[in-house]
């Protein structure tokens, strides 16, 4: 891991870290992709989740399907690491409404979290990247929920923020640091 908040940033009684890695190797309960409509595991961390998930996970995800935009769906993670796959519908490119989209799709991602009990999950940088949601944004988002979900009664006790590249990072650093605050 080149980048990462060392000792992560308490909200609550949670930690909220923020690293720089592949999201699909972490040693978390669960995490969260950033899924298509139809919940095909297309491109992308599709492709990993597919590759080392193997095809149990793309089969869950047939009967699940397709969701709305700001639903999420739990599956088991096949042969991964983690025992879940949160799939989150979000706002993409330049729709309406990104914001309030996105901060519904965190909702509802943490109530899913919460309903299968899961005490370690990591984010990607939501709607970041292929889904040209700027990080900056994407970051303000994620951390406003977080801090309201995190600030409740919750089963999570660490939540990782992992991101692809450095300006993704740097986009995040700062508002992962002020959720202590």
């Amino acid at each position: 891991m080149s980048h990462a908040i060392a000792d992560g940033t308490q909200v609550n009684n949670s930690i909220v870290r923020l690293v720089k890695d592949d999201i699909t190797d972490l040693e978390v309960n669960a995490f969260v992709f950033y899924a298509q409509h139809d919940l095909s595991l297309g491109s992308g961390f599709g492709t990993s989740i597919a590759t080392r998930g193997g095809p149990s996970v793309q089969k869950e995800l047939d009967e699940l399907g397709p969701l709305k935009t700001t639903e999420a769906v739990v599956t088991a993670a096949g042969k991964m690491k983690a025992d879940f796959i949160v799939h989150a519908v979000g706002p993409r490119f330049q729709e309406d409404g990104i914001e309030p989209l996105l901060y519904e799709t965190m909702v509802n991602t943490l109530k899913a979290v919460e309903e299968k009990g899961i005490e370690r999950v990591a984010f990607p940088a939501m709607g970041a990247g292929y889904y040209g949601i700027l990080p900056d944004v994407s970051a303000k988002v994620m951390t406003q929920a977080l801090k309201e979900h995190l600030s409740g009664q919750t089963c999570i006790k660490e939540v990782v923020i992992c991101v692809l590249d450095t300006p993704q990072f740097n986009s995040f650093k700062a508002p992962v640091e002020a959720l202590g605050k």
